[in-house]
């Protein structure tokens, strides 16, 4: 019973942190969707590790897939903190998006990644009965 708790509290953080980049993007004041590109950040962050997490027999030990797959996650992680920032500050005279949904879309990022986090290191042993749900 425990398990599922976990989970609708991660699923409930998840939420909440696509409804902050939802927010970033719909309020009037800011009123473009160019942020919403950070899902697909969302969607590819997981999958290097994923990869590695099924071809090496043990996570716990430090091996090249595993170093290349945390390396490519950073990676991922980084652009996507980076997306809005530069839509931010580009071009000078007209930014493509406002501060307040930069701060919005990051505020999202920092929930979303966190979630993430958690969910693989929740669910990291390799002992989980996945019949359970």
């Amino acid at each position: 019973m425990a398990g599922i708790k976990v989970l609708v509290a991660l699923a409930f953080a998840g939420s909440v942190g696509l409804t902050l980049v939802v927010l970033g993007c719909a309020l009037k004041p800011f009123g473009v969707w160019w942020p919403l590109f950070v899902l697909f950040f969302y969607v590819l962050a997981p999958i290097p590790i994923v990869i590695a997490r099924r071809l090496s027999e043990d996570m716990g030990v430090s091996n090249l897939l595993t170093e290349v797959a945390y390396f490519l996650t950073t990676g991922i992680v980084i652009s996507a903190f980076a997306l809005p920032i530069i839509l931010a500050r580009s071009p000078k005279t007209h930014p493509v998006i406002k501060w307040g949904a930069c701060g919005l879309t990051s505020a999202g990022n920092v929930v979303v990644f966190s979630t993430i986090l958690a969910y693989f290191i929740i669910y990291s042993n390799d002992d989980i009965d996945y019949n359970m749900w």
